[in-house]
């Protein structure tokens, strides 16, 4: 297994790793995901990753990283091993991501372990099933009424795209009830604001216990219809946050898709694929694990840089351009933009009935500048902007 050269080290965190980082991995930054578009950021990094491959070959890449053991991985075939071996001997809850998400779900499943983990992914698997509740009635309801808003401004653009998206949220999860709690979701936002910093920012715990007693209030109603009725309130008040948190993201894939003129699910797949929201997964073993007759100590953290994946030409034919009979079934184990293995997204399935109801019910009203192969790799979501179609 070869390690990266010193200069090879500090151009992976350099035109990969910081990059994205930057950007805002819990929350996204406006005025960084806008320089990012500009300067193709996200290309450069493909890129980038790409001429590791070429240089060292398709084995994990070691990063020359002081006190820690860090691994690049470059083969779609280690991809898949790595994340069907999770979260043993290849733990989710790693040192960065639990420190990132502690800042408003200490307690969720994704940086849990062991039985504890279990018994909490338990409840994201049953709770976060679409048939459970009615989610595309709520999210048509919201359409509906959006689609009154760009009638009558003539046009569509994120912010108020955001405010639609979040009110179906948090009547998915909490009820109708919580429909224009936006102090609620406000809070949780200051909350991952500072979880972009992970570790590098003091934990603000007396926002975090404000923001629970709202979103307690909200539980324990158990309003008929939405994610809150389906178990009691002491189970979900840990998950809850990282729903409404995902929601976010599921919105951004959503506003992406309608710019490359998707439909249904599989332009929900297609913008995950090509602009994922989850640019790194990471992982940390557990123990001594062998990779290509080079044994790698506990403690290794294993990166997948998401991006280089979905749109390595080398590798995929159609990675610059819209393939939505890639899904829901893709033949190349290196597209994962939900995650996978035992580790999968628990709320992938509602994620897409969610989307795709949206991006549905907007798109033959939309005079949308549909985006042309090959597709940009970095799309700024807050610059995007429709026109009501005459």
């Amino acid at each position: 297994m070869a390690v990266a050269s010193r200069l090879d080290t500090g151009r992976a965190f350099a035109r990969v790793l910081l990059p994205t980082l930057a950007k805002g991995v819990i929350v996204r930054r406006p005025a960084v995901t806008a320089l990012g578009e500009k300067v193709r950021a996200d290309a450069a990094a493909v890129a980038t990753m790409r001429r590791f491959r070429a240089r060292y070959g398709p084995e994990p890449l070691r990063l020359r990283v002081t006190g820690r053991s860090t691994a690049l991985l470059l083969d779609p075939v280690d991809v898949a091993r790595l994340l069907a071996d999770s979260p043993s001997p290849f733990a989710l809850a790693t040192r960065e991501k639990t420190a990132a998400p502690a800042h408003f779900q200490p307690h969720g499943v994704l940086i849990s372990t062991g039985e504890e983990r279990a018994r909490r992914r338990a409840v994201n698997d049953d709770v976060l099933r679409p048939d459970r509740i009615d989610v595309r009635g709520i999210v048509a309801d919201e359409a509906d009424l959006l689609l009154r808003h760009v009638r009558s401004t003539g046009g569509l653009a994120w912010d108020a795209f955001a405010q639609a998206w979040w009110r179906a949220a948090r009547r998915i999860v909490l009820g109708s009830s919580a429909r224009e709690d936006v102090e609620l979701t406000d809070m949780l936002k200051a909350l991952r604001g500072n979880a972009n910093w992970a570790y590098l920012h003091p934990r603000r715990n007396a926002l975090r216990e404000r923001f629970e007693q709202r979103l307690q209030a909200h539980l324990v109603r158990r309003e008929p219809g939405s994610l809150a009725s389906l178990r009691p309130p002491d189970e979900l008040l840990g998950q809850a946050p990282h729903w409404l948190f995902a929601f976010d993201a599921a919105g951004i894939v959503t506003m992406r898709a309608l710019a490359m003129g998707g439909e249904g699910e599989a332009g929900i797949w297609e913008s995950a694929r090509l602009w994922p929201t989850t640019p790194v997964i990471l992982r940390e073993s557990t123990e001594l694990t062998r990779w290509h007759g080079t044994w790698l100590p506990a403690g290794t953290t294993f990166v997948v840089f998401v991006p280089y994946f979905h749109r390595d030409p080398d590798r995929l034919p159609y990675a610059d351009s819209y393939a939505p009979d890639n899904w829901p079934a893709p033949n190349d184990p290196g597209l994962v933009p939900f995650s996978g293995g035992p580790g999968i997204c628990p709320g992938r399935d509602l994620v897409l009935v969610a989307g795709s109801t949206m991006l549905d019910a907007l798109r033959d009203h939309l005079d949308v500048p549909t985006l042309r192969a090959p597709l940009p790799v970095t799309l700024n979501h807050f610059g995007l902007s429709y026109f009501t179609r005459k």
